[in-house]
Order: C-alpha cells, then structure tokens, then sequence
C-alpha cells in the first residue's frame, strides 16, 4: 500500500470515528427539553381522544354505544397499515433538515386541525354525524402517523447513547404526564362548565394552538446525529421488501410492538372507561378528575430518580417489576368496586404500570433499531418506531372497541340518570378485569424482552463494523 492510500485510509477511519462520536454524543438538556415539549402538544389530543371521545359521541352527539365501537376499531385498523409505509418514508426521507424534523414542521398544523374537527361534530341527520365522525376520526389518525412516527424516530436519531435516550425519554415522560393529567382533570369540568359540544370545541382549539406553538419550538431546537449522511454521498436505497423481511426478523421489536398494542389497550379502558365508571358506579362525573391524579401518583413520585434506577438496572427490568406491582392495584379494587376511596387506592397502585409508558418505552423501541442492525445489516429506524405509532393506534381502537361493544352488549343507553345492571358490570369488566388481564400479559412479554444485556455488545460491534467499511 503507498503512502498516499495509507493516509486515505486513515483519514477515512477518522472520519468515521468522528461521526460514531457524535452518534454517542449526548444532547443537552435544552434541546431535550424542547424535544420533550413537542410531544406536550401531541399527547394532548390523543389523551383526549383517548379519554373523552367515546364519551363525547354517546354522551354529548348521542350517537349509540354500538356504532362508536365498531367506528373505533375499524378506523385504527384500518390505518395501522399506513405506520409501516410512514416509517419508510422517514428512512428515505432526505432534506437539509434530516429524515424526521422536516415531517414535525410539515404536519403540525394539519394535526392541530383534525383535532379541532374531530370535537367539532355538526347537528345534522345520524346518519350525517356518523359520516361525519368516520371521516374526522381517521384524518385524525392518518395526521398522527405522519408527525408522531417522525417524532419517536428523531429520538433515536438525537443520539446512539443508550443514557441519553433514556435521558431524553424522561424529559418526554414528564410532558406526556403533564399533558395526560392536565386533560384528565381540566378537559371535563371546563367543557361542563361551557356546555354541550361547543365546550368540547373550544378545548379542542385551545390544544390545537399549543400543537402548532410546541411542534415548531421542538423543530427549531433539536439536532439529528445518527445516521446522517453528508449532502454529497449518495443515499443508500434498500427495497422495502427486504426492509420489512428484517422488520419481522428483530424479535425484539415485535414483542415491543405487541407490548405496546397491550399497554395502550389498558391505558384505553383505564382513561376512556374511567368516566363512565365514576358517572354510574361511583354516582359523579367529577369523581374523574381524581382517577387522573392517583393513576399517574407513582409516576409523579418516582419520575426523580427513574432515570438513574433505569441506567443501573436497565429499563427492562425496571418495567418489569413495575408492572408485576400494578397487578396488585386491579385485586385491591375488587374488595369494594363502589367504595371510592379503595378504587383510588387500587388505581394508584396499577399506575406503576404506566411508568416504563411514560418514561422510557419510546428508548427501549429505538433500542432495537440497533438490534436489527446488528442483526441484518439493515437500519431500519422509521420502520422500528411505526410499532409505537401502531401499537398506540391499533391498542387505543381495541380498547374503545372494548369500551363500545361490552357497553351496548349490556344495554348501555348515554345520558341516562341510571343504568341497567348488566351494563354496570360491563363498566365493571372494563375497569377492573379486563385490565387485570391485560396486565399479566405484559409482565410476560417483559420477561421475554432481554435486549439490555446485550446492546452495549451490540454497539461495540456495529462500531467495528463502520470502521471496517
């Protein structure tokens, strides 16, 4: 080899040690705070959503139990597909903003608007209003696929550390928690207070506006490290086909995404099945407003020191554990469901179950981008976090299905004073059983996900890999 071929070989292993640098670079607290702002915004309407739109339909629109049911599930399954074609439209995507940014500025404001929208139902025929419904609901969700799978992919993108993506999941746990409690509490006596839709409306604008603000704050403010290809390199194109072969071959990231599809059927059923429960069990609407607050208690308490707890134990382990606790918290209410102080007690101990939710599950999705890596050679990181944009939609419609279906199969009829007997026990099922099970069947799914043990070998490897390229 001449001297000339020797300095270019060791002026190309420094530049890719240089960028395997910056990759394990991690962002400062600011650009984590914005970034985790940014999210404040999204999860505001999907927690209203979430929460108050079954609610809304039969209660505030009157359409039936039944129809909003089948209009929840049918709607997210048929747009869980378009998670897939969105996160390889983020891996092709090349601008001088990066892959994922770009979309954040792109699609803030036709989000902001579909949840207007969607709370905006207008007094025409049934028939009309269901229309009406169908199609504001799934603009809805086709407009959250295409800002929020950017959104989880930019994390991964910010940096490769595996404690500064915990680090930054923090940051967005605190402003998802935020956002959650503050809707959980405030959405419902506001819009009472207001009355009929046009309460719901206006709450709908007011979070619009915040989408807009928070979206471009997180945009101007964040840095994509990971993965980024000077303008003068051409982009390397894998067929899709052979993308989503090895998608299916990263065990890892298909349990995460069925984990995922389970953690926010639950998070369904305890948000959205939670005003009913307090309206007829418990006999006050208002009651509400408390089951937000002692739900998110242990997230609240140990937000702190999570972080540190996750970097020492890992955060599968932490999640793990945390999820065995809230088993305890669906028994604890069977000893009194019309007593509210045991059901508070009950709910504050299954919200143990929504800290890995909340404050590192978004970490541990992107953690198996470097799995499949690894694996086969392939980065596939916009298809990787479509699982949580999937798991989200497709467990948010499974768990309004539930809540639709059992409440029409036990004769529920909304804005009734009282209800039948059979449609109290299917309140009953969907905040307390049907939780239960769902529950258990995380804790197994966690205790099959043993990726943390592995990735920082993992990342060794893939750096030699670079450096041999």
């Amino acid at each position: 080899m001449s001297a000339k071929q020797e300095q270019d070989v060791a002026a190309l292993q420094a530049l890719q040690q240089e960028r395997q640098a910056a990759q394990q670079e991690r962002p400062g607290h600011k650009e984590m705070l914005h970034y985790g702002m940014g999210f404040f915004g999204i999860i505001l309407i999907w927690t209203m959503v979430g929460t108050f739109l079954a609610f809304y339909y039969t209660d505030v629109v009157g359409i039936s139990a039944g129809v909003v049911g089948t209009l929840m599930l049918v709607s997210r399954l048929l747009d869980g597909v378009t998670d897939i074609g969105m996160g390889s439209v983020v891996d092709r995507t090349k601008s001088k903003h990066g892959k994922a940014r770009p979309w954040i500025l792109w699609m803030a404001v036709p989000f902001a608007v579909s949840g207007v929208l969607l709370f905006a139902v207008p007094d025409i025929s049934m028939t009309g209003q269901i229309i009406y419904a169908y199609v504001t609901y799934i603009l809805l969700i086709l407009t959250y696929t295409a800002i929020s799978i950017p959104y989880k992919t930019l994390l991964g993108l910010m940096t490769q550390d595996p404690k500064g993506r915990s680090l930054v999941n923090v940051y967005t746990g605190v402003f998802t928690m935020l956002s959650t409690i503050l809707v959980m509490t405030l959405a419902e006596p506001i819009a009472s207070a207001i009355g009929g839709g046009l309460g719901w409306t206006t709450i709908a604008l007011a979070i619009g506006l915040i989408i807009i603000i928070t979206c471009f704050m997180s945009f101007r403010s964040t840095t994509e490290r990971v993965d980024v290809q000077p303008a003068t390199e051409p982009k390397k194109t894998v067929p899709f086909k052979i993308e989503f072969k090895a998608l299916l071959t990263n065990k890892f990231w298909v349990i995460i995404t069925i984990y995922c599809v389970l953690a926010y059927t639950l998070n369904a059923l305890l948000t959205g099945a939670g005003i009913y429960y307090a309206t007829y069990i418990l006999g006050n609407s208002s009651y509400f407003s408390f089951f937000a607050l002692s739900l998110f208690l242990p997230t609240i308490i140990c937000f702190f020191f999570v972080g540190k707890l996750a970097g020492r134990f890992g955060k599968r382990n932490i999640a793990l554990v945390v999820s065995i606790i809230a088993i305890f918290g669906s028994l604890i209410k069977m000893i009194d469901p019309a007593n509210l102080t045991i059901f508070l007690a009950g709910n504050a101990i299954q919200g143990f179950g929504l800290i890995p939710v909340i404050t590192f599950l978004y970490a541990m999705i992107n953690d198996t981008t470097e799995y499949g890596e690894w694996k086969t050679g392939f980065r596939t990181a916009g298809l990787v976090n479509s699982a949580a944009s999937f798991g989200m939609k497709v467990g948010t419609g499974i768990g309004g299905g539930l809540i639709g279906w059992m409440l029409a199969f036990g004769g529920y009829q909304g804005a009734l004073a009282e209800q039948t007997a059979a449609a109290n026990q299917m309140i009953l099922a969907l905040n307390i059983h049907l939780p239960l099970l769902f529950t258990v069947l995380q804790v197994i799914l966690l205790w099959m996900y043993k990726l943390d043990n592995q990735y920082p070998q993992i990342l060794d490897d893939l750096g030699k890999r670079k450096l041999e390229e």
